[in-house]
């Protein structure tokens, strides 16, 4: 389910015009792309199942790397990317969103200009439900 969960979120960002001036948005940090780009940092789950339901709680961070002096000039595309994570659509064939939650974020400068900040999420799902 946390590979499906992975994928899902991608494919889901990629999607979001708000978010096209990320020149790539990976399921890990991309070997060659220009910055600003954004790639899943971590990823760790647990068991989150009932009795008659498996399910997982995973949380998962978000890295986007970007060029800048300025300590708040990701800030409109990390609203947009913390934005559109918690409208991911609950429903998919690989897994039920039962939750999302913001966890936490952190930011830092790098050297040669380069700014980075993680975004941490809690996702709740269930497997589907079979007929």
């Amino acid at each position: 389910m946390e590979n499906r969960l992975r994928a899902r979120l991608i494919e889901w960002l990629r999607a979001d015009p708000a978010l096209s001036a990320i020149n790539s948005i990976e399921e890990e940090s991309p070997l060659r792309a220009s910055v600003p780009w954004l790639g899943i940092a971590t990823s760790a789950s647990v068991d989150w199942g009932t009795k008659d339901r498996p399910g997982r709680e995973v949380r998962i961070a978000f890295e986007l790397e970007s060029r800048s002096d300025e300590t708040a000039s990701d800030a409109a595309l990390l609203t947009a990317i913390e934005r559109r994570v918690l409208d991911l659509p609950p429903f998919d064939p690989g897994f039920e969103l039962a939750s999302i939650r913001f966890l936490r974020a952190r930011s830092e400068a790098r050297p040669k200009n380069l700014r980075g900040a993680l975004l941490e999420f809690r996702f709740r799902i269930f497997e589907p439900l079979t007929e």
